[in-house]
Parts: structure tokens; sequence; C-alpha cells
């Protein structure tokens, strides 16, 4: 899939990031990702007094993947409350990494990369079923 259109999955991430619950840190994050059957999944930050448990944007965007029926992602892109696009963290990149496609593509803020490119030499399900 390389026509991918950047400006309407940053929309979606915007309208996302519009719904976030974010009474203690004030930051503000939507995401959204294209699946390699052609839907689009989203998710914002959902924050919780014990910040522990606080949900990312990408958190709840697999949620909304597994509960339209699944699938790889193919693009993602997030962005703050400002509507700029950021990187998603580490933890989240691990996120992604598990429900990728081969390939899959980020925005970032230095432009568009591969999942391997942000997270090069990453832990996953493969590793797993090698231990058994």
């Amino acid at each position: 899939m390389t026509d991918i259109d950047w400006d309407d999955l940053r929309q979606v991430a915007t309208e996302a990031m519009h719904r976030a619950y974010v009474p203690y840190s004030h930051y503000r994050v939507g995401a959204a990702a294209l699946v390699d059957d052609g839907r689009v999944v989203s998710g914002c930050n959902i924050e919780n007094a014990s910040y522990g448990v606080t949900l990312c944007a990408e958190c709840t965007m697999v949620g909304d993947l597994f509960m339209s029926g699944g699938g790889r992602l193919v693009a993602f892109t997030c962005v703050n409350g400002d509507g700029q696009t950021i990187m998603p963290c580490g933890r989240c990149r691990q996120l992604l990494f598990e429900h990728a496609s081969p390939g899959m593509l980020l925005e970032t803020v230095s432009g568009i990369r591969t999942i391997d490119e942000v997270l090069p030499d990453a832990f996953g399900p493969r590793d797993l079923e090698d231990a058994r």
C-alpha cells in the first residue's frame, strides 16, 4: 500500500485527540492507523488518577483494531493537542510492532519511517515462538 492518505489519517487522529480524557496532564494525544483491509482505526489517551494505569492513545487504538475485526496495521500517525505529529513512546512502539504488518509506515517528527527503523531489533512474538 503506497497510496496512503496521510492528511486523512492525521485528520482521524486529530478527531480522536479531541476525545482524550486528560484531567491531570492536559496533554491530549490522538492516534490513527490504516489496517491491511482498508479500515482506519483510532484512539486517544485516557488518564487515570493512578498514573501507572493511564492508557496511551496507541493502546486504545489497538483496542479499536480488535473490536472492529482485527488485522495488521499498515500506516500509523499520532498527534498532540496542537495537531502536531508526535513520536510514539518506546512502550507504544513495542505495542505497534506487535500488531504491525511487515514494513508498517509511521509518520514521525523526522518523516515517514518503517516500524523497523523506529524499533530496531525488536523483541516480539517470533522470539517467544522460538522458545517453545
